[in-house]
Formats: C-alpha cells, sequence, structure tokens
C-alpha cells in the first residue's frame, strides 16, 4: 500500500549499511539498495529531516538453533558505507541485537526531535529492518518501509517480511514515491 502522508517531523532509519555487511550474497543487487538508501539519506537531509545510520557490532546473548558466524572481521567491518555520504548531522547508533532501539537510546532520541514517524531501509530484510520496524511499531511510531532500499540474504525471507509482515506494521512504498512525498511534504 503507497504511504498515505509523510508527518511533519520523520525520521531515516538506515540499518546495517557497512562494509562488512554488504560484502554478503543478497537477493537483490546490493547497489541498487545502497542507491536507493543514499538517495532517501540525501532528501532527507535537503528537508532538514533526521538521518539515522545504525550499524552492527555484535549479537544478542543466548543461545539460539542457528548462529551466524562472520569470522574473522576486518578494522573497518562495521563502518557506514560511502555510498550514503555520511554527514555530522547525521546521528550513529550501534546496535549489538537484531532492532535497532533495544538498548541504544534511539527512542528518546527521535521523540526529543519531536519525530512521530520513520521510513526504514537496509539490510537484512527479515532480520534487522523487520526488527527494526517492529520496535518503532511498539514505541507508537508511524512506521514507513521502502521495500526497494532493503534486501535479504534469503529471497523467500524477505519476501515473507515485505507481504505478510510489513503490512501489519506500517505502510510500504518505492523509494521515488517516498521522496516525492517528502518534497510535496515540506514544499
Amino acid at each position: 500500500m503507497p504511504v498515505s502522508t509523510i508527518d511533519p517531523k520523520t525520521g531515516l532509519i538506515v540499518i546495517d549499511l557497512q562494509k562488512g555487511v554488504v560484502t554478503y550474497p543478497t537477493a537483490h543487487p546490493i547497489d541498487q539498495i545502497l542507491k536507493h538508501a543514499a538517495a532517501l539519506a540525501a532528501a532527507f537531509r535537503r528537508h532538514h529531516q533526521p538521518v539515522v545510520l545504525v550499524n552492527v557490532t555484535g549479537g544478542a546473548p543466548g543461545r539460539t538453533e542457528q548462529t551466524f558466524r562472520a569470522g574473522d572481521l576486518s578494522a573497518d567491518w562495521s563502518d557506514i558505507v560511502p555510498e550514503l555520504n555520511q554527514q555530522p548531522s547525521d546521528h550513529t547508533v550501534t546496535k549489538r541485537t537484531w532492532g535497532a532501539f533495544t538498548n541504544t537510546g534511539l527512542e528518546a532520541r527521535l521523540k526529543s526531535l519531536g519525530v512521530t514517524q520513520v521510513v526504514i531501509v537496509g539490510v537484512a530484510t527479515s532480520f534487522g529492518v523487520e526488527s527494526t520496524a517492529r520496535q518503532a511499531h511498539e514505541c507508537g511510531f508511524n512506521v514507513v518501509l521502502a521495500i526497494d532500499a532493503m534486501t535479504d540474504l534469503n529471497a523467500d525471507a524477505h519476501t515473507n517480511s515485505v507481504t505478510r509482515i510489513f503490512p501489519r506494521l506500517g505502510e510500504t512504498d518505492t523509494t521515488q514515491n517516498i521522496i516525492d512525498l517528502l518534497d510535496r511534504t515540506h514544499a
């Protein structure tokens, strides 16, 4: 369903578009995901809306049946990719769980800025993006998901999130439609 409105104070949350993560094989070409995420970041900055760049440096404690082993990580593994053109005004969040709100202060930060809506993009759709969308919804934010600015390591998992989960958490749309609506809202 297309986005119905962009709130006056809307934040962009970019999940795990960092040097180490973008090297993993994904269901959709990562260069297109980076292009769309960068376009959204530029549009949000142009309209003086908050941009949150999220990276991951670890995992939540606890036993799981499937453990992701990243192997030896390079020193720049968690660095935000240069395509996003990180700016001093951007807020950086380092997470150690799937969702960007757990133990990061992100909810308080966004609410202190008057943010009532978030647009979420990044990798992986069924991990960090979906978890962050669930948390944002539970925190009372209006949630928008730019479906052409996200991908997953598994095409079926991506499709499940986009078609079954996201419509229950918010609204989905394309990068260009979101930018067009942002431009009209802040004209």
